[in-house]
């Protein structure tokens, strides 16, 4: 990584990547160290559309926030929401209207603290540090109780996180609970990693990713059928459950040159009735 380190929390070991770091790379980010960089390049040599399928995750997250204010939403949960990087979800929607508030979510202390710094200054804008797991614990912490008034409506986006949640974890459950907290008229973005992509490689790059990382982070690929059981209790936005190109593109730039690209991620939009 490039410039000062002084500011990366003591218990971070720089010498093994993190996923949140590694997709920072594929987005030239530089908030990302060697090892992530490393990581990077070898899944790129596998797989040499993850950098797209990357770019179009972060397209996505453009059009569904706009839709999502142009839809009256104006306060945002993001879970799981990395390293901060250009076109964050609070710098759409508050371009949009100034009023609208966010609370970003990440377990990982880098991004965390870098979106304290990043947002230092904004007072429609908090970071906390927890699990995707606590969802009361997220709820009924003090930003998220400044930020977001529970009998009003709110934008929650998990994007490229849920792949990372075993089935042992019951993320179906996970995500009832957090619907469960939310106002009618809420709504619910998700992108996940679809096993049934027909993406060369996906399988190596799946090996690879997690022996780098000792086992932790492990990702879990689903198919369209289990991905769409994670908005149970919404009604999915038109076009549906699909490729996160395939999901209302504005031009050519949402869109890779490579079909299974597109279809690499798959990318919903649901509202809580």
């Amino acid at each position: 990584m490039t410039g000062e380190l002084s500011w990366v929390p003591p218990e971070i070991d720089t010498t093994v990547p993190n996923p949140a770091r590694v997709y920072d790379f594929w987005l030239d980010g530089d908030h990302n160290f060697a090892a992530d960089r490393a990581l990077g390049e070898q899944i790129l040599r596998i797989m040499p559309g993850i950098r797209d399928a990357a770019r179009l995750n972060r397209a996505f997250l453009r059009r569904a926030a706009r839709y999502m204010v142009n839809a009256g939403i104006r306060q945002f949960l993001d879970v799981g929401s990395g390293i901060p990087t250009v076109g964050n979800l609070h710098e759409i929607v508050q371009q949009a209207d100034p009023s609208c508030r966010v609370v970003y979510v990440d377990r990982e202390p880098v991004a965390v603290a870098h979106s304290e710094l990043l947002l230092q200054g904004n007072d429609n804008c908090a970071v906390l540090q927890a699990d995707l797991r606590d969802v009361n614990d997220i709820f009924d912490a003090e930003p998220a109780r400044r930020l977001l008034d529970p009998d009003q409506p709110t934008g929650v986006f998990m994007l490229l996180l849920l792949h990372f949640v075993p089935d042992s974890w019951d993320p179906a459950g996970i995500l009832a609970r957090y619907r469960d907290r939310l106002a009618p008229g809420s709504f619910l973005a998700v992108t996940h990693v679809a096993a049934d992509s027909g993406s060369a490689g996906l399988d190596e790059a799946i090996e690879v990713y997690t022996n780098r990382q000792n086992q932790q982070n492990r990702p879990f690929p689903r198919t369209h059928d289990q991905v769409l059981r994670f908005f149970e209790g919404f009604d999915l936005v038109e076009p549906g459950l699909v490729g996160c190109a395939m999901w209302n593109p504005e031009g050519a730039g949402d869109m890779s040159d490579t079909p299974s690209v597109n279809s690499l991620p798959y990318a919903g939009v649901g509202r809580k009735p």
